[in-house]
Formats: structure tokens, sequence, C-alpha cells
């Protein structure tokens, strides 16, 4: 049985297909990027072993694991085997490398697929990755500022489309960095999801001297940023966009609003924030103008209520933290924005000298 390390599949390997066998809760605790979960446990099987194991012994729980896997080799390789693609290496992991891979990759064996065993399983390739992240963020941080509704995000991706070294780091965390940044993206990213995508992202711009990442806090929903990518975007160079609150109050309506606002849970979820923001404001008057939009569901007038008297303000104390002097880019749109960040960029590549290549 042919094992290999995680620092191999990462340097090595171009193609793999990582079938990922722990429990479904395992898999979404956190997983390999691309990795496909093919269970060799249900998570009601897994926990049943688990108490097995701790109240009669090891030996009591491999034959109910046994009894639960047998009737399912069949269906297990068959799926696997569709999984995978011609000539892609076919790599197997569990929680610790431990007797589950083992297990399947001996069943392949007998079935005539070849497939390698991460050593280690999932726990190394976390291990492997929070070593990894703080060698890896690119020298110079080219940091977006803006208020609320500018587009930063839909600026960012413009950049990557035309070729810049970005980190979308709202999208890693699934999660928009404001009170109501899970709406449409369900509960968030947790930690290692988070973890799992940064290291991709950072794979994705190495050997570039500089990166692009919008001005987040180190806490994003669920997620906390390294403190290397910290430090980096505190000293980094600070772009700020501007656009007219009409058209942010736009942007963030086509954005929050019209792709769910007749979903049956899009009001309470509303709602919910909406109850958290209220418990911070102090200007009463403001308070009652902002239920009533609620209560009629106004959401365009509720946006820029939020934006003049509560994001706006808090934003701006926000970048006081920052070194340096900010340019500034005075835009329509965020497409306008885009074009015009990325001259304020290429000045830049110029000014300083720095030579850099385009991502493919």
């Amino acid at each position: 049985m042919k094992e290999i390390t995680v620092e191999e599949l990462q340097q090595t390997i171009k193609h793999p297909v990582i079938i990922d066998i722990r429990a479904p809760i395992e898999f979404k605790d956190g997983a390999i990027p691309g990795a496909i979960n093919i269970p060799l446990f249900t998570d009601k099987e897994r926990e049943e072993i688990g108490t097995i194991y701790k109240h009669e012994g090891q030996a009591t729980a491999k034959w109910r694991a046994m009894e639960f896997v047998s009737p399912k080799i069949p269906s297990l390789l068959h799926q696997i085997k569709a999984a995978m693609g011609n000539g892609e290496e076919l790599i197997v992991h569990c929680w610790r490398g431990g007797m589950r891979s083992k297990a399947v990759v001996t069943f392949l064996e007998f079935a005539g697929i070849y497939a390698m065993r991460l050593t280690g399983g999932y726990k190394a390739y976390r291990q492997y990755i929070l070593q990894q992240i703080p060698t890896m963020v690119p020298e110079k941080a080219i940091v977006l500022h803006g208020l609320t509704g500018v587009g930063k995000t839909e600026v960012l991706k413009k950049l990557k489309a035309f070729g810049h070294p970005t980190l979308d780091l709202e999208e890693m965390a699934a999660h928009r960095g404001s009170i109501f940044g899970t709406i449409g993206l369900g509960e968030g990213n947790n930690q290692k999801t988070f973890d799992s995508l940064l290291y991709k992202g950072l794979q994705d711009i190495q050997g570039s001297t500089y990166f692009v990442m919008e001005a987040e806090s180190k806490r994003i929903g669920k997620a906390v940023q390294p403190e290397e990518l910290m430090d980096k975007k505190m000293t980094g160079i600070n772009i700020y966009i501007h656009t007219p609150l009409g058209q942010r109050v736009k942007q963030l309506v086509n954005e929050y609003v019209l792709p769910y606002q007749n979903e049956p849970w899009y009001h309470d979820q509303i709602s919910i924030g909406i109850e958290k923001i209220l418990r911070r404001i102090k200007d009463n008057e403001m308070k009652k103008v902002l239920v009533q939009s609620l209560e009629s569901k106004d959401y365009q007038e509720m946006i820029g209520i939020l934006l003049e008297h509560y994001y706006d303000p808090r934003y701006d104390h926000a970048t006081l933290e920052y070194d340096g002097n900010f340019i500034d880019v005075f835009a329509d749109d965020f497409d306008d924005a885009g074009i015009k960040v990325m001259a304020e960029i290429d000045k830049l590549m110029v000014k300083n000298k720095v030579v850099f290549e385009r991502q493919i």
C-alpha cells in the first residue's frame, strides 16, 4: 500500500482526485478544497462505533464497524470509480490516516484500482497548512477601502479577472462582513474551512510580489485572519473608493434585497439583524424611522438610513488605524471604480518598479 505525505500531495500531484471517507459531519467541519466526500460510515454509525469503543473496547467496535461496512463495499467502490478521471491520481484519506483509509485503499486494490493513502489524514493536512500560511503571504498588500456599498468585492473580482493577484476573504469566510453578512450565503464558513480556502488562495498567487485585498476586520463572520495577513494589511498601500450614496444604496439593494426578498425566511433574518443594530443606536428618532421602514418592508429606505447613520461613521473611524496615505478613487459605480483602481495599481507598479506577472 503506497502512502503519500501532505507535502508531496501539495507539491508533486497536479490533478489529484481526493476521496474523503470521513462521516458527513466531519467533512462539514473542515475538508481539503476539492475533496469528494464518500463516507465509510454515516454520522449515526460513527457515533455508535465510538460509543461501543468507549464502553466495550476496540475489538467489539471493530466488529460492529465491519457489520456496517460489509454491505456497502460494492457501492463504495462504484462511487469512487465514478469520481475518477483519466490518468488522475487517486488519494484516499480519513481523519488521522488510520483504519478507515487503510481499509478503503485495500478494498480498491482488490478491485484493481490504484490509490494512495494520505499519511496522517486530514489532521496532518490542517497542521501543514497552518505552518505554511504565514510564509506564503506576498510582500506588499494593496488594500481596498470604501464605505459600505461602494462595491469593493465587485472591484476585487474585476481585478482578478484581469489577472491581478487577489484574496477575496469575504468569499473564503462566506460572510460579507456586515450585520447581514450571511444573507444568501448559509451559515458562513468556520475557521477550518476559511484556513483551507486561504491556503488555496495563497497557492494561486505564489510568485507575486503583491496582492489586492479588502480592508476587512480581523474577524470575518466565524473566521479570524492570521496575524501575518493583518500585518500586511495595516502597512499596505491604501486605495479609498468613493461612489455616490444613491449608487451605494442601489448596489446593496441589488446584493441583499432583490435576490432574496420573496424568500419566506428573508424578513425574519433582516429583523434579527436590525434588532442587533438598534441596541447600538442612541438616537431614538432614528430608531423609530428604522423600525417603521422595516415594518413596511421598505428595504431601500432602511438601507439608506443604515448607511448614513450607522455604517458610514463607523467605517470612517476604522480607517484611522491604517498607516500611510490614502489614494482616493472617485467613481460613478463599481465598474467605473474597477477601471480606475486598475489604473492606480499600474501607476504604483511603475512608480515602485515592481515587476510582476499576470496570473493565468
